[in-house]
C-alpha cells in the first residue's frame, strides 16, 4: 500500500470513530440492522452472535434437525464503499439479498453468516478497521475468523457436514474457507467474485493488498461439488471470469457454471433462487 493510501485509510478510520453511524445513502446502520432482524424473524431464523478470536460476527440460524447437513449462506461485501473511491463507515448491507435467499431455503439446518464488521456496533473498542472491508476483506485474519464461525455453527447444528453458499465477495470467502477444511460437502456461489485479481483488472483497479487469493486454493477445493451461478447482465462480475474459474479447475472436478438470463449482480436472484437451489451438481446427474 502506498503512503498516500495508508494515510487516507487512517484518516477514514479516525473519522468513523467520531461518526460511527453511516450517514451515506441506504439508511443508517441501525436501520439496516433492524431491517435484517425483521427479515430473519419472518423466516423463523434466530439471531446469534459468534465470538471468534478477532471479530464478533452476526449470524441468523434455523436449526431443526441435529445431525443433518448445515447449509451456511455467506454475505457479500455489503456497503463497503459509499462511492467508487470512498469507503463507508459501516459495511452492513443496504439490501440484505443473501439473508432473503437464506430465508427462501427450506433446509432443515440453515445459517446466514455476515462478514466481519457487518451488523455489529463499530466503536473504539471494536477490532474493526476500514481495511477489513476494503483491501483486506479477504485477509488471513478475516478468513480465519470466518472459518472459526463455520466451526461454531457446525457444532451448534451437531453435524459433520457443511454446505457453503457465497454471494459476490462471500464466494471468495467460501472458497478460501473450504480450502482449509475437510467437512465441506458442496459450494454454491451467486454472482461470485471467484477471482478478485481478474475482477479488479476488469474494472481497471489495483489488485487487493493484504488479501488472500481464492485462485491459489483451486487444488484444495477441486474435489468439492460446485455450482457457480452468474447473471448474463452482471456488470460487476463478467460471465467470462466465472467461466475461466471453472475451466481452471483440474480435469474431473465436479463443477459447473450456470448463466442466469436477465440477472444482474444485484437483481434476479430472489425470483429464481427456489428454482436454482435444487439444481443437481454435475457429478450427480448420472
Amino acid at each position: 500500500m502506498s503512503k498516500i493510501t495508508g494515510l487516507f485509510f487512517c484518516l477514514v478510520s479516525a473519522l468513523f470513530l467520531v461518526f460511527p453511524s453511516d450517514s451515506f445513502a441506504g439508511g443508517t446502520a441501525p436501520d439496516r440492522r433492524h431491517l435484517a432482524e425483521e427479515i430473519a424473524s419472518q423466516h423463523q431464523m434466530d439471531g446469534r452472535r459468534i465470538h471468534t478470536s478477532i471479530f464478533e460476527l452476526q449470524s441468523w440460524t434455523r436449526l431443526a434437525s441435529p445431525g443433518k447437513p448445515l447449509r451456511i449462506y455467506i454475505e457479500g461485501d455489503g456497503f463497503a464503499w459509499s462511492s467508487s473511491s470512498t469507503p463507508s463507515f459501516d459495511p452492513t448491507p443496504r439490501d440484505p439479498i443473501v439473508l432473503q435467499l437464506a430465508g427462501l431455503d427450506r433446509s432443515e439446518n440453515l445459517a446466514y453468516l455476515a462478514r466481519p464488521c457487518q451488523y455489529v456496533e463499530i466503536n473504539q473498542a471494536s477490532p474493526c478497521q476500514v481495511l477489513d472491508w476494503t483491501d483486506g476483506r479477504f485477509s488471513e485474519t478475516v478468513i480465519a475468523s470466518m472459518n472459526e464461525a463455520v466451526t461454531q455453527l457446525k457444532e451448534a447444528a451437531h453435524t459433520e457436514q457443511v454446505e457453503l453458499v457465497g454471494y459476490s465477495g462471500g464466494a471468495a470467502v467460501a472458497l478460501l474457507v473450504a480450502g482449509r477444511r475437510s467437512d465441506i460437502r458442496s459450494i454454491r456461489t451467486i454472482a461470485g467474485n471467484l477471482n478478485p485479481t481478474a475482477v479488479n483488472h476488469y474494472h481497471h483497479m489495483e489488485p487487493l493488498k493484504g488479501s488472500l487469493d481464492p485462485m491459489e486454493v483451486l487444488n484444495k477445493v477441486n474435489h468439492i461439488p460446485q455450482l457457480h451461478f452468474i447473471g448474463d447482465e452482471d456488470k460487476v462480475i463478467p460471465v467470462e471470469i466465472t467461466q475461466d474459474f471453472v475451466h481452471r479447475l483440474p480435469e474431473g472436478s465436479c463443477a459447473e457454471f450456470v448463466v442466469i438470463p436477465q440477472a444482474t449482480h444485484h437483481s434476479g436472484w430472489k425470483e429464481s433462487w427456489s428454482r436454482l437451489l435444487p439444481r443437481p451438481f454435475p457429478c450427480q446427474e448420472h
